[in-house]
């Protein structure tokens, strides 16, 4: 605690999407090491991470533009904060949206046929969680391009690729 000098909470430092979440890449079709490694799966964790990457891969974002995300889930409630900005910070847009979310303890109907979004495998989660993940992160980068996201992102990918 000597060497804390400030606690960084979502409000005043948002993250890059993923930042945290560790991931395991396999072969799409092994099934073998796809069931090994399924049992590895936090359901909480996966669905933030797909309602991140798709807020990311809608807003056409990569790490040459700033984008940054939090999330959360508490009492069946998937959280999803995102926001871009300038290059240089002086413009930025911000918003939360909310989606109801039921996370199983345990995959009630066996692994899915084709369990994969934005790149996530995760054969031991339903596909419905997984869906409305990936819908709110849709949904929320949808939210921002209306409030004129495209512009601030647009002229971001200028300025970087300038340099």
């Amino acid at each position: 605690h000597n060497r804390v000098g400030q606690i960084l909470h979502p409000e005043e430092c948002m993250y890059a999407v993923g930042q945290g979440a560790l991931g395991v890449e396999v072969r799409a079709k092994d099934q073998d090491i796809l069931d090994m490694v399924g049992v590895l799966h936090d359901p909480e964790t996966l669905l933030r991470c797909i309602a991140e990457r798709a807020f990311l891969r809608h807003l056409e974002g990569g790490c040459s533009v700033p984008v940054a995300v939090h999330t959360a889930m508490k009492d069946g409630q998937l959280y999803l904060t995102g926001g871009v900005w300038s290059l240089d910070g002086s413009d930025s847009i911000q918003d939360t949206m909310q989606a109801t979310i039921h996370v199983p303890a345990q995959h009630e109907d066996g692994p899915e046929d084709d369990p994969q979004l934005v790149g996530i495998t995760a054969r031991n989660i339903p596909r419905g969680p997984q869906l409305a993940a990936q819908n709110l992160g849709i949904s929320l980068a949808n939210l921002l391009l209306s409030k004129g996201a495209k512009n601030i992102l647009d002229i971001a990918r200028q300025l970087n690729d300038a340099h």
